[in-house]
């Protein structure tokens, strides 16, 4: 049975859908009542996002007034709530888990970038935007949700797992009802059976900003937008006497109604008004109504959350009279909350089962699955190994659930693919001006990802700016860990390099054109590491475009081979704030694979961050040479602009060897996880050397910069101003690429 509402219009479920930030599923049956002579008590919860903390400050005063609670009805922050309160938890835990929480974190969706692969690793090499529509038949696609909640999935099955095994509702310690909304239909969905953690995810799914949750043949979202306060179904449930706690934001006046955000919002709460009034008009002189004056804490104010609880806490104080009434003898109250801690220890797993809904193979997800059978579960070991599948990035969720099957417990485990993938189109910019040349070039790449069952994977990318080029590559794991690959790649491109006196004046601009090939194998070390070795070969032409020729246009051709060690542990790439990278590359040119000269280089570089609260210390190294042979103009070491000697200019300085040590430190201005704000300054020593023997301490160049930096949605924004030796002076406006990425570049890595 199913509770329905009327329809809603698509077009509401949309406007509400931008602000909104505040197994089998069927309509409540009615238990059998307990054998006891008082009135059965119902409490209902509503919904109300970060506002939704109050609820705990009311079921303080419940326990502190003997109120017993036969059942629950929830919706959205609600459900929750009272779900985590049916399950077993106490008010003091409930307070511990709201007030500890990582909200920002919890909803940022973000795995933890040690938890990436290596290979998702180095899509930060290259300025394309992280987050990517899908495209199919020529349309793009886009995720149900900006959000699609791995991480609170997680959470809430962690915190439910000592029920959950427990499938009917009515056989928590506190029958509860969980109040979700089909998105295809606009009807109200009651959960009372199956995956209690699911359930209430489902309620909580706020549309677009959640993606939807899928019960049996429902596709459900928050049901704030059918039933905010559920007394009916808490009526239904065999509730006497109601207890019902409104936490919804009210209507605003009309002077706030500035935006088309704020009237988007207005349209929510008014269309929610009028069923939350109905609901109301349905109390009684016996129930119990309380409605917590949380002002200015809103929907989306989880950062505040904690102060919520003692605001419901006062609430519940003033209506003490009426909770008197339902107040039970010591003695009867002793016994209840007996009966309601019921929650088990943690389950014993005897086998798993892997629903694999995507085109890779069983058991390249198995390979990273590490969970003990046999033995209590292990959460923490099995979240990390759940993050590493979801790291790979070709899951909309990766979630799992535990059962008990003739007398076993299985766990399955459910990997389901990106509904807008596999494949992918990206677009960047990167901007370099240092107010002397301006460098813009924009980006733009499309990728097919899980080819086959073991990962394969074909990305193009195109530039075009001041440095236009191309690449295209084909990468394939080799076995089932996704250990062991093989990589081609094909690359052209165009790059224009300036040619400076000894006190920066620019004497002539050389053009290079330059393709290329490159095959290369390898192994990953787990998510941290990778060990490569490979072979390119390329050729090109070199000619002056501006100033005078020092040296006729000319041909070039060079094959080289190489290998590389690059360990890779940072937690991000444009504001590190802990971790660190390593990376040692050593080439040989020789005429045997097609190049004109014969030469060794060796490549070592390398940083470390290190934060104490809102402050950074980033120690960053550089060292590089070259041996038996010239290297090629094209294959010279450079070194100018922002963090590489600021103050220069880019690239401005070049030769067979170079130095670099920079420390940069910053404080994090805003608490934001959304575009953070940075202030901080560098000081860097470096420079190249046309010789290993005139390589030495005295003959570094000195420069410091101070800068101020926003972390974009496209990439990293420095605003700086640097000084190098001898007064050099430059101001910066950086878009898209740190530093140790635009010595990478975009088609030539």
């Amino acid at each position: 049975m199913i509770a329905r509402t009327p329809h809603l219009s698509l077009s509401w479920l949309i406007s509400a859908a931008l602000v909104a930030l505040s197994p089998l599923c069927a309509g409540a049956a009615r238990p059998e009542p307990p054998p006891t002579t008082r009135p059965r008590i119902g409490l209902v919860l509503s919904g109300g996002g970060a506002r939704g903390a109050a609820h705990i400050g009311v079921l303080k005063v419940l326990e502190q007034h003997r109120v017993p609670i036969d059942c629950i009805a929830g919706t959205s922050m609600g459900a929750l709530v009272g779900g985590l309160y049916a399950s077993g938890m106490s008010p003091a835990e409930l307070e511990r888990l709201i007030s500890e929480m990582d909200w920002m974190k919890s909803f940022a969706d973000k795995i933890p970038r040690e938890d990436r692969s290596f290979r998702r690793k180095r899509d930060d090499d290259i300025y394309l935007v992280k987050n990517k529509p899908g495209l199919r038949g020529g349309k793009l696609l886009f995720p149900p949700g900006i959000l699609d909640g791995h991480r609170i999935d997680l959470l809430l099955k962690r915190y439910t797992l000592p029920v959950v095994t427990v499938r009917d509702f009515d056989d928590l310690s506190i029958p509860f009802r969980a109040v979700a909304a089909d998105i295809v239909t606009g009807e109200a969905v009651v959960c009372e059976r199956g995956d209690l953690a699911l359930a209430m995810r489902a309620s909580m799914s706020i549309p677009a900003a959640f993606a939807p949750r899928e019960i049996g043949d429902r596709l459900l979202v928050d049901g704030g937008i059918t039933n905010n306060l559920p007394i009916d179904v808490a009526r239904q449930m065999g509730a006497d006497i109601i207890i019902a706690v409104d936490i919804g934001t009210p209507p605003s006046g009309r002077e706030r109604l500035t935006s088309v955000m704020a009237i988007t919002g207005q349209l929510m709460t008014v269309v929610s008004e009028q069923n939350r009034q109905k609901q109301i008009a349905s109390l009684t002189d016996r129930d119990v109504f309380i409605k917590p004056d949380l002002g200015p804490i809103t929907v989306a104010s989880f950062d505040r959350a904690a102060r919520a609880i003692p605001i419901g806490y006062r609430a519940a104080q003033a209506a003490a009279e009426g909770l008197d009434r339902l107040s039970v003898s010591p003695q009867e109250y002793e016994a209840y909350l007996a009966r309601r801690a019921r929650r088990g220890p943690l389950p014993t797993v005897d086998r798993m089962r892997l629903v694999n809904r995507s085109r890779l193979g069983d058991d390249v997800i198995a390979a990273r699955l590490d969970v003990e059978t046999g033995k209590p579960l292990d959460v923490d070991r099995l979240e990390e190994a759940l993050d590493q599948v979801f790291g790979l990035e070709l899951f909309q969720s990766v979630y799992y659930d535990v059962v008990t099957e003739r007398d076993s417990t299985v766990m399955t485990i459910t990997a389901r693919e990106r509904a807008w993938g596999p494949n992918y189109l990206q677009g960047g910019i990167a901007a370099f001006e240092d107010f002397e040349r301006p460098n813009f070039n924009i980006a733009v790449a499309y990728s097919r990802t899980a080819m086959n069952r073991l990962s394969g994977e074909w990305r193009t990318g195109l530039q075009v700016g001041q440095e236009p080029g191309a690449f295209t590559e084909f990468h394939q794991p080799l076995d089932r860990r996704l250990r062991k690959f093989a990589q081609l790649r094909l690359s052209a491109g165009e790059q224009t390099l300036g040619v400076f006196d000894h006190e920066g004046h620019k004497r002539s601009e050389l053009g290079i054109t330059r393709y290329g090939v490159e095959l290369a194998g390898g192994r990953e070390l787990g998510t941290w590491g990778e060990f490569r070795a490979g072979i390119a070969r390329e050729g090109g032409r070199i000619s002056t475009l501006v100033g005078d020729p020092e040296e006729p246009s000319r041909k070039f051709d060079t094959g080289e081979a190489f290998l590389q060690f690059h360990v890779d542990r940072l937690d991000e790439v444009s504001f590190p704030r802990a971790g660190g990278s390593f990376r040692v590359r050593l080439t040989a040119g020789r005429d045997a694979l097609g190049s004109t000269t014969n030469y060794e280089q060796g490549l070592m570089e390398g940083c470390i961050a290190r934060t104490r609260g809102r402050y950074t210390a980033l120690l960053d190294g550089m060292f590089a040479t070259t041996r038996d042979g010239d290297a090629p103009t094209q294959s010279l070491f450079r070194l100018g602009g922002l963090g590489q000697i600021s103050g220069l200019q880019q690239y401005e300085i070049a030769g067979p060897h170079a130095a670099l040590a920079t420390a940069t430190f910053y404080r994090r201005m805003t608490e934001l996880e959304v575009m953070p704000v940075f202030a901080g300054f560098s000081v860097e020593y470096g420079n190249v050397f046309q010789s290993l023997s005139g390589l030495g301490f005295d003959d570094g160049i000195a420069a410091t910069s101070v800068f101020v930096g926003l972390d974009t949605f496209l990439g990293p924004l420095h605003l700086a101003y640097a000084v190098a030796e001898s007064g050099r002076q430059n101001y910066y406006l950086t878009l898209g690429q740190s530093a140790n990425r635009r010595r990478a570049g975009f088609w030539n890595r």
